[in-house]
């Protein structure tokens, strides 16, 4: 796996936020909520509604791409995937009549997008003290040249093989993502998802330092 690297509490006014780093990939996150479902018609008496809107930095991907006006069914299917992703590990019922918005965006793009704003949007929940039943992270996984390949960066994903993304509750050893965008045969797909899994486990395994460490910050801050 690339190098990660996550920061807490990065957009001071959402009630929870965060930066997550997988490689080059740089993406941040914002929570705001639980708060009133602002269109009374969308509320639902018995969980919470639960809003996603991902997007790129118009600087994220140099030369690569330029950005379409008025966003693009892209944007819109990962919004969903993140959303229904992370929606999986919410403790919706605990919030009805409530609607809880998360913002994702990339700032910096080098494959793996879709799985650095999970794991971001998972951070910013925990910083929101949003109620989840389990950490839910991501990781995608390739195969290239017979051999499958962990966390993919821009050149790798576009060498044309494989890419399968995949997203997990780590400590109920749940699948809530499976992602794939070519045919792979079952025996491969196995080992692929062997190895996507530990990479899933090992960013939960970060993640939960991060929050450690931010809980005993502010331990350290309230003099307790």
């Amino acid at each position: 796996m690339r190098q990660i690297r996550a920061e807490i509490g990065a957009v001071s006014k959402a009630d929870g936020s965060a930066i997550f780093e997988m490689g080059n990939t740089k993406v941040i996150a914002a929570v705001y909520g639980p708060r009133e479902v602002q269109n009374r018609s969308q509320q639902m008496s018995d969980q919470t509604l639960v809003r996603c809107e991902y997007s790129m930095a118009n600087f994220s991907t140099g030369d690569r791409m330029r950005k379409p006006k008025g966003g693009d069914r892209r944007s819109t299917e990962i919004s969903l995937v993140i959303r229904q992703t992370v929606e999986a590990c919410i403790l919706t019922h605990l919030m009805p009549r409530s609607q809880i918005d998360i913002y994702v965006q990339v700032l910096q793009a080098d494959g793996g997008t879709r799985s650095a704003c999970i794991n971001a949007a998972t951070l910013a929940f925990a910083d929101a003290g949003i109620p989840m039943r389990d950490l839910v992270t991501s990781c995608s996984v390739g195969y290239l040249h017979s051999t499958p390949l962990l966390d993919l960066n821009y050149v790798e994903h576009s060498a044309g093989g494989p890419d399968v993304t995949v997203g997990i509750l780590p400590k109920l050893d749940k699948v809530t993502l499976l992602q794939m965008d070519s045919k792979l045969p079952i025996d491969i797909l196995e080992n692929v998802m062997q190895l996507s899994t530990e990479g899933c486990k090992a960013i939960a395994n970060y993640i939960r330092e991060i929050l450690l460490e931010n809980a005993k910050q502010l331990e350290y801050r309230r003099g307790v």
